[in-house]
C-alpha cells in the first residue's frame, strides 16, 4: 500500500474560484499511487472545495453570482460580525459547499471529466492563503 501526503497553500485574491488541478495533477502523479483514492480537503471554514467546468469562464461568474445572491451579506439578523460583515455569509457559502473531495486515482492519475477543474472557492472579501491537504493511498 502506497500512500503520500502533502500540503498546498492556495493563494485567493479574494472572494472567487482559484483552479489548482496542475497542482493537484503533479501531487498524484508523484505520490507512487497507481491506482486508489485522493483526498482534498480544506482546513478553513469561510472557504470550501468544488468541482467544476474549466472550460468556460462564465460558468465561475454565474457561481460567484448565485452564492452572492444566496447568500448576501448585511442580513440584519446575522450575530456573527466579529471578523467583519462577510464572515458569516462566508461560513453560510462554506456550509452549502463542501471542505474536502475524494477523487479515484486510476493510471496514477486523478479521474477527471474532459471539463472538470479542482477549485478553492473563496467566500471571504480579502485574499487569503488557505491550506488544502492532500492524501493519496492506494496500489503502486
Amino acid at each position: 500500500m502506497q500512500q503520500a501526503f502533502e500540503t498546498l497553500s492556495i493563494a485567493t485574491n479574494g472572494k472567487g474560484l482559484t483552479e489548482f488541478t496542475r497542482s493537484v495533477r503533479g501531487f498524484v502523479a508523484g505520490s507512487g499511487v497507481g491506482k486508489g483514492l485522493l483526498t482534498v480537503y480544506v482546513r478553513h471554514t469561510s472557504c470550501s472545495l468544488i468541482i467544476q467546468e474549466n472550460a468556460d469562464p462564465d460558468v465561475q461568474t454565474d457561481l460567484e453570482d448565485f452564492f452572492r445572491r444566496l447568500v448576501p451579506e448585511g442580513m440584519e439578523w446575522i450575530v456573527h460580525t466579529t471578523e467583519g460583515p462577510d464572515d458569516m455569509p462566508a461560513h453560510i457559502r462554506a456550509a452549502l459547499t463542501q471542505t474536502s473531495l475524494a477523487i479515484p486515482i486510476i493510471d496514477a492519475q486523478p479521474v477527471l471529466g474532459t471539463w472538470q477543474g479542482i477549485y478553492l472557492f473563496e467566500h471571504r472579501t480579502r485574499p487569503h492563503n488557505r491550506q488544502v491537504v492532500l492524501h493519496a493511498i492506494g496500489e503502486a
